[in-house]
């Protein structure tokens, strides 16, 4: 087994798990004080080490320069910090949406109402009308196949339909007043 004296007096041989044991326990500290006064959480600062000793443990084969493992932690603790950062700052700015108040015994009677009079105004549309909003809004038709059930074009599904909704609000207006 090497020495950390061995590893960085340039030995050329590739780095063993026993080489590694040896940079973890010669580096480990000095890394993880880089990582606090990078992250600023003792905890972060271990996590992104211990991840940077991982890294290099499943490198090890392909390490070309033993001598460059420690500049590869080095690195390695500083990108894992930044990433470290980054999540930090994300969780921080995210605000999760507002939770929406289930509708009240009131809500719901006025909306129960408001559907009674839409309801009664496609009544009182004609046929024509009264089919192409149906089989647009409550059946999810495309145009295309509307005309088709219709009989009609799809020029006069868009017509129609736009003729049915401006008389619907006609009609809602007249009885809301």
């Amino acid at each position: 087994m090497t020495t950390t004296s061995d590893l960085a007096a340039g030995s050329r041989r590739p780095l063993a798990a026993g080489d590694l044991a040896q940079l973890y326990a010669a580096h480990r500290l000095s890394l993880v004080r880089l990582a606090i006064l990078l992250v600023d959480d003792r905890a972060s600062a271990e996590d992104v080490v211990q991840d940077a000793f991982a890294s290099l443990a499943g490198r090890l084969h392909r390490l070309r320069d033993p001598d460059a493992a420690l500049g590869y932690l080095r690195t390695s603790v500083v990108n894992g910090s930044r990433s470290a950062l980054r999540r930090r700052r994300t969780a921080r700015a995210y605000v999760p949406p507002a939770e929406a108040e289930p509708p009240g015994p009131d809500d719901r009677a006025v909306l129960a109402e408001e559907h009674r009079e839409v309801l009664a105004g496609v009544d009182r549309l004609a046929p024509r009308q009264r089919e192409v909003l149906v089989l647009r809004y409550w059946s999810g038709l495309s145009e295309a196949e509307i005309a088709e059930a219709c009989g009609i074009s799809r020029g006069a599904v868009k017509s129609t339909a736009s003729r049915a909704l401006d008389a619907l609000e006609q009609i809602l207006k007249g009885e809301g007043r």
